[in-house]
């Protein structure tokens, strides 16, 4: 069966190409892709050859990751449905997270239409939830994840490192559990998306002192600090700023640089936590705050791209020509 896909045939090169993917089975649901949302972060590193798979580094003597089918996200409309399925039904729009795909390294993908998706891999949309919304709904998660991996109390204060996508959910996700946040990273523009006001702060950290002003909203120690950019070092440093019992929460991708001193986390007796992947209870409860409004993915959005100019979205994530944060890539009607 043919279909179009967004494919790194090598390092550091994109193709929008045709390619092959298998028939569908009893237990499958074929999906003609609309919207599909690009995981800067992860798809990134698989771009640049850095990992092999979700939390495996590359390593030299590694088989290299290429062809590979990139993205794992993806929202559109119902096509045709397997003979075991009685909850979906033609015309509906789900979300998809990965597809089948073959003659590639790993043998599935997200920037696929049409897209052979298990069932597994599907979730209808809610009829009052825009589905561009929900295009991004497995990198939503990692952020609500994050978000909800440490216990929270009201006016508990709260760190999130990192103003890319995955940073904004979990700051989102802390500020709806009744934390006071201070989202820190490096970009005036990214920032801007988290407001100030109302238990909201956020830090330009190369111009201000992130301890300094972490100590001023938490006198006694952060509650919980996430890390999203995937340093130790980092880490290494708000250990230091939590308090008793305190929490750290890493998510960011650290190849082989994730080495971290666990002694250190005695200082304050601090619990670590490390989250990966994705579930169908987290997914759930992910759609359901995007749907009450209470995760805000839309207004993150700053590019679309026609899919067959994905290569020009990659220049524009990898270089960083102009300020850019979430990018979807639009596909036609019939694609």
């Amino acid at each position: 069966m043919k279909a179009m896909a967004v494919v790194f045939p090598d390092k550091l090169k994109v193709e929008f190409q045709e390619v092959q993917v298998p028939g569908p089975g009893p237990n499958d649901v074929v999906v003609r892709t609309r919207y599909s949302w690009i995981s800067n972060g992860t798809e990134g590193s698989f771009l640049r050859g850095e990992r092999i798979n979700g939390e495996t580094p590359y390593r030299p003597g590694d088989p290299w990751p290429f062809p590979i089918a990139a993205g794992y996200q993806s929202t559109g409309i119902v096509e045709s449905v397997g003979t075991s399925i009685d909850d979906i039904v033609e015309g509906q729009w789900v979300f998809c997270a990965v597809g089948a795909i073959e003659g590639m390294y790993e043998p599935a993908g997200g920037h696929i239409s049409p897209k052979v998706c298990d069932r597994s891999m599907i979730w209808p949309i809610p009829d009052d939830v825009e589905p561009e919304a929900l295009s991004g709904l497995v990198l939503t998660q990692v952020g609500y994840n994050c978000g909800t991996r440490a216990p929270v109390r009201v006016g508990d204060v709260a760190l999130v490192i990192g103003d890319g996508l995955v940073g904004h959910w979990s700051a989102q996700t802390l500020h709806w559990r009744g934390a006071t946040v201070l989202l820190a990273g490096k970009h005036d523009d990214r920032l801007a998306f988290f407001p100030a006001g109302n238990r909201r702060h956020r830090i330009n950290v190369t111009r201000e002192d992130l301890a300094a002003r972490a100590r001023e909203l938490a006198p006694a120690g952060l509650a919980v600090a996430v890390d999203t950019v995937g340093s130790a070092e980092a880490i290494l440093d708000v250990i230091r700023l939590t308090a008793q019992d305190g929490h750290v929460v890493s998510a960011g991708f650290h190849g082989e640089e994730g080495r971290l001193d666990v002694q250190k986390l005695r200082f304050h007796e601090t619990t670590f936590h490390s989250p990966s992947g994705w579930r169908k209870n987290r997914m759930d409860e992910t759609l359901a705050l995007v749907q009450s409004g209470h995760l805000d993915t839309m207004s993150l959005i700053t590019h679309r791209f026609p899919v067959e100019r994905a290569a020009e979205a990659w220049r524009l994530i990898e270089e960083r020509t102009e300020p850019v944060l979430g990018v979807v890539l639009t596909w036609p009607e019939g694609a």
